[in-house]
């Protein structure tokens, strides 16, 4: 199970079965679900049946978590931190969906610095790692103000046409080593 996070303007905290409306709507957005099935909602049925299961079965402090606002109480998306599956348990994925009243406010950057943050001090990770589609450039920016950087550019197999998805999808990344030549001392 994963443990509540705060930050100055998030608390992310575990999912629970009452998330199932945040979900849809969340993923009903074709602009947040733009370069993930090119616009296409995610149905209720599989979020019910799938999605929010696996939201609620985090690990060994791996796992999703639902982001709220602590000034208004709302739900502005979603955050993951999770090792891929058949990869190494000390290099998890991070990962964030937020809805789009919430884009450009900082919240991708501010809850992604948490987990990050708290896979080096309290998980033991060697490795954090985000993908993302080359042409989401917003995202790109998130990753980097997370402390991650450009490892490489690649073709990833997608279910979906998505507009943009030839030219590639990116992959950045922070090292144990690297976060510590950053790290306040303090957080180490």
């Amino acid at each position: 199970m994963v443990d509540v996070l705060e930050t100055d303007r998030l608390r992310l905290r575990p999912f629970t079965r009452d998330d199932v409306d945040n979900l849809v709507n969340l993923d009903a957005d074709p602009e947040v679900m733009r370069y993930i099935t090119g616009g296409r909602a995610t149905p209720r049925e599989v979020i019910e049946r799938e999605e929010l299961p696996a939201f609620m079965s985090g690990s060994d402090g791996y796992g999703f978590w639902a982001a709220v606002e602590k000034a208004t109480g709302g739900f502005v998306g979603w955050f993951h931190l999770r090792p891929r599956d058949g990869g190494a348990a000390d290099e998890p994925e991070l990962g964030y969906r937020l809805r789009r009243s919430a884009w450009g406010k900082g919240y991708a950057t501010e809850g992604s610095r948490a987990l990050v943050e708290k896979a080096f001090t309290d998980l033991g990770a060697q490795r954090v790692w985000a993908e993302t589609m080359v042409v989401h450039t917003a995202s790109h920016r998130v990753m980097e103000k997370a402390g991650l950087r450009y490892v490489r550019t690649f073709h990833a197999d997608w279910p979906y046409k998505i507009e943009g998805d030839e030219e590639g999808d990116i992959e950045y990344a922070l090292t144990r080593a690297e976060w510590e030549e950053r790290a306040p001392r303090s957080t180490r």
